[in-house]
């Protein structure tokens, strides 16, 4: 491709002031296109709303802008429109998408050969890294199928914020592992008599990227109040691009995830730093994410229940990081069982390290599942059992009221109780631990630690007081403690595990509902247990507790009683474990007893991210009449 095709774009010639820009045009985005067999061309939109096409036009990088026939005049939400080039593309092109007024929509260019089979999005349509796919062509359908298992570094560079009101600052963001050059790369806006500027020239030290970091440069060609920025590298493939309406970028357009989602219009510019995502402007096109599969009706006796004293989220709390899709990962009223047909209580969730494809799940109401995922969902491992298997306390009593779970260094399952169901007035927080391999129905703990003395105020001989004691707990392998300095409470030195020879490789992190604190425990093989103290995680509550090993930190979940919420926390300089930054959850989910969450290892991490999964305690979503009704799984994607 020539630097010729980086001049020809912008606002068509005889663009007529009487044609008005359709609402929301600047959410939809080029998804995919291929110079071979048709010339085909896939359009998403990213937004909310639907959007009419009608009237568009296309231009490649020799041809001016031509009328094309889209499988559809109107893109829905989160949808795609395909259509065939009607003068074909070269293996060098570029493609620029008009509104039937001229303004410029979206432009992609690619190097030869580079849109065979495609030149696609991945990471997420509409917003993802463009890349070559590997292997095949997925138009009128998300790009996941056909993207690379990994991306190039250079495509992990994302335009994350842009102003146009004087500065003209655009910030770039590197979300990969390493640093890439971007000195030689240029960029240009939607006026035809621009030409293509390299960001080196506008900002003569913004040479290189680091991994996580940001560069920021001022527009050398100006930006407008409504206008678009691409960027394309110093092979003439486009990396990123930005369209927004008028005063879309005052005082900047933002993503929002940083680094990750779609632009909204900020409250406040945060250009060097992670964006703020305070706005509710439509800037570029606000994006807010679609919630994907559910349905069906409820099976008999099963009764979904709504969450009650929803809270509002801690200050500080930034937006989920990760895709903002999500996708019912259950089948209705899928976790009914003898002592909880109403289909409720599935509280902890943990991923296997070990066997990342198996998710471990507990059921309050005494019942632990190996879990699968086959066409998209989560369902019992039918070689372990198809139907959960029942646990007990020590010596095969009681009905633990299990709520939360974590895989040990051994490989074994850890649940922690908060009460007995069958005496639910009396606290019981123990934290049991079950070996996967044993064979029957009903499993019974090898080891058992019992805490409850620990916490009188639970024991007022009420039952809602005993509810609130350990509902979460993650185990952090003794090597992360040390590596980071922690500092042992109980020696005032670094944490020396020699010193506690009957504990095993890591320690216990068990969150108390009650006040959200977390509680640090060695679990002796002899059935003792050592408490290294209390740890405040700024929340009032915590429902789960879980150690990610791709961000190295210990993450504290809280429900709807927090408005949703994960606290990433890590060991300062001090060696104290603190709050690192807090996240909601993606907008499309809802705000219900949401109490168990888990993060895929990194080593299934595809196209830049990987699995989370949540549960909802009360199934009950978005209520009756919903997709969501009498679910309690939920699947969506987080950052690698």
């Amino acid at each position: 491709m020539t630097l010729s095709g980086l001049l020809v774009t912008g606002m068509l010639a005889a663009q007529s002031a009487a044609a008005a820009d359709p609402a929301g045009y600047p959410n939809v985005r080029i998804n995919e296109v291929t110079s071979s067999n048709n010339d085909t061309v896939e359009l998403y939109n990213t937004g909310s709303t639907a959007v009419s096409i009608s009237g568009w036009k296309m231009s490649d990088d020799s041809f001016s802008p031509q009328t094309f026939s889209p499988s559809s005049s109107t893109i829905p939400a989160g949808d795609f429109v395909t259509f065939n080039s009607p003068k074909g593309l070269g293996d060098s092109d570029k493609l620029v998408i008009y509104t039937s007024g001229g303004t410029v929509v979206d432009r992609v260019e690619w190097a030869t050969d580079k849109a065979k089979p495609a030149m696609a999005r991945c990471g997420g349509d509409g917003t993802g890294a463009w890349v070559s796919t590997t292997s095949a062509t997925t138009f009128g359908a998300s790009n996941a199928l056909g993207c690379p298992s990994s991306i190039p570094a250079a495509s992990r560079v994302r335009i994350n914020e842009v102003t146009s009101n004087g500065s003209d600052t655009v910030e770039l963001y590197n979300g990969g592992s390493s640093a890439v050059s971007v000195g030689s790369w240029k960029y240009v806006d939607n006026d035809t008599s621009h030409s293509a500027a390299s960001i080196s020239s506008s900002s003569p030290s913004a040479t290189s990227i680091p991994a996580g970091g940001y560069v920021t440069f001022n527009s050398s060609i100006g930006l407008g109040d409504n206008d678009s920025a691409f960027l394309v590298d110093n092979n003439g493939n486009t990396v990123d691009s930005v369209t927004w309406a008028t005063d879309g970028a005052k005082p900047s357009d933002e993503r929002c995830a940083n680094g990750t989602g779609w632009f909204r219009t900020a409250t406040t510019a945060t250009l060097g730093s992670a964006n703020s995502c305070s706005g509710s402007g439509d800037g570029g096109g606000e994006e807010t994410g679609h919630l994907l599969g559910g349905g069906g009706s409820l099976t008999s006796g099963c009764t979904p229940e709504a969450a009650s004293g929803t809270g509002s989220n801690p200050t500080g709390t930034l937006a989920w990081p990760g895709g903002l899709d999500v996708t019912i990962a259950d089948d209705v009223c899928a976790f009914t069982t003898s002592t909880g047909p109403e289909g409720r209580d599935v509280s902890g969730l943990a991923f296997d390290p070990a066997h990342p494809s198996v998710l471990w799940a507990v059921k309050n109401k005494n019942w632990l599942y190996k879990l699968a995922k086959n066409n998209g969902k989560w369902i019992p491992d039918s070689s372990w059992s198809a139907t959960g298997k029942q646990i007990r306390f020590a010596g095969g009593s009681g009905e633990p009221d299990a709520e939360g779970l974590t895989v040990g260094g051994n490989g074994h399952i850890y649940v922690t109780s908060e009460r007995d169901n069958t005496k639910n007035t009396a606290p019981k927080d123990t934290i049991m631990e079950f070996d996967p391999a044993a064979t029957g129905s009903t499993l019974t703990p090898i080891h058992q630690w019992d805490m409850t003395s620990q916490f009188p105020k639970l024991n007022t001989g009420n039952k809602d007081d005993a509810n609130l004691g350990f509902e979460g707990v993650g185990y952090v392998p003794d090597t992360w403690l040390t590596a980071n300095g922690w500092v042992d409470p109980l020696t005032g030195a670094a944490y020396n595990p020699a010193n506690y020879p009957l504990h095993g490789s890591g320690l216990f992190f068990a969150g108390l509902e009650y006040d959200g604190t977390l509680h640090v425990y060695g679990l002796n093989s002899d059935g003792t247990f050592t408490t290294f103290g209390t740890i405040a995680t700024g929340k009032a509550s915590v429902m789960d507790v879980t150690f990610d090993a791709g961000t190295q930190r210990l993450i504290a979940t809280c429900d709807n009683t927090c408005g949703e919420t994960h606290t990433f926390m890590k060991l300062n300089a001090s060696g104290a474990l603190v709050p690192d930054v807090a996240y909601k959850n993606p907008a499309v989910m809802p705000i219900e007893n949401l109490e168990g969450f888990a993060i895929a290892p990194t080593s299934t991490c595809v196209s830049g991210f990987r699995e989370a999964v949540w549960s909802d305690d009360g199934i009950y979503g978005f209520g009756p009449g919903s997709s969501s009704y009498g679910h309690a799984l939920y699947s969506g994607t987080f950052p690698c």
